[in-house]
């Protein structure tokens, strides 16, 4: 009886918890509210911007913040078209690039606050290689990617019952489960998720690209300037929290007719 009673429950609370992706439709785990998750993403971003160092090279600052707006834009009439304008409430949007030669990296917080590193411009090689990389890091935040794996430490970390009191009464895990949602994967029986989630975002990217106004024929260029980066030197797809190069460029051709209905010069 108590196992029939807690099976109920856990579905109902599943049920209940389950949100919608933008673009793709895949259901997601949701236990963390946007408000919740937005706070801490803004406040983790404020102490990363503040170490910086910023960028000084005002025109990379404002060719990444030109392409940001138009990736927002784009974003903001794709969620109105679909009748979800109310999913982006609490957005407060910002662009930043950082000052670092060595980093080849560009992340996209909860809520929309976006950094670029420096040492990825010379990859993205021009505008349409930032709007790639810019559409990729904001689908993360608007398919609340980062909600979905915090949700997922949450649940194995404490339980389906006690998430909602842990958030308030274990701060310090929770900011570590945190942490481990917008970052990088450390469990291997994670990574499954972020590989997911990865392929995800390059689609929804892709969409949000070409809305703006930027060719999708030139995302599988940026990888593959990216694989030639690498050398090859990439470690085996099911350890790995990205897909493959080879795999990315494939989906990523496989979905460009469907981007350029979307894309208006």
């Amino acid at each position: 009886m108590f196992t029939r009673i807690l099976t109920s429950t856990l579905i109902l609370t599943f049920l209940y918890a389950c949100a919608t992706v933008p673009v793709t439709g895949r259901k997601q785990l949701s236990l963390v509210s946007a408000p919740e998750i937005n706070q801490m993403a803004a406040q983790q971003y404020r102490e990363v911007i503040a170490k910086g160092p910023l960028s000084t090279n005002q025109e990379q600052t404002q060719l990444v913040r030109k392409v940001g707006v138009r990736i927002q834009k784009a974003v903001e009439q794709y969620m109105q078209q679909k009748g979800a304008s109310n999913q982006l409430q609490g957005f407060a949007w910002e662009f930043n690039l950082i000052q670092d030669d060595k980093t080849v990296n560009a992340w996209c917080m909860p809520g929309g606050k976006v950094a670029f590193y420096t040492a990825i411009l010379p990859i993205c090689k021009d505008e349409a290689g930032i709007a790639v990389v810019m559409g990729h890091e904001v689908a993360h935040a608007i398919a609340n990617h980062g909600a979905e794996r915090m949700s997922q430490g949450m649940l194995a970390e404490f339980g389906m019952s006690t998430v909602g009191a842990a958030m308030g009464q274990n701060p310090s895990a929770t900011q570590q489960i945190f942490m481990q949602a917008v970052g990088m994967g450390t469990n291997v029986g994670m990574l499954k998720f972020s590989r997911s989630h990865e392929s995800e975002a390059d689609h929804m990217g892709l969409i949000f690209m070409a809305m703006a106004g930027y060719d999708p024929a030139t995302a599988p260029k940026f990888w593959e300037r990216m694989a030639t980066l690498s050398g090859g030197q990439q470690p085996p797809e099911f350890l790995s929290t990205h897909p493959s190069h080879d795999t990315r460029i494939k989906d990523l051709e496989g979905w460009i007719p469907e981007a350029m209905t979307y894309y208006k010069k």
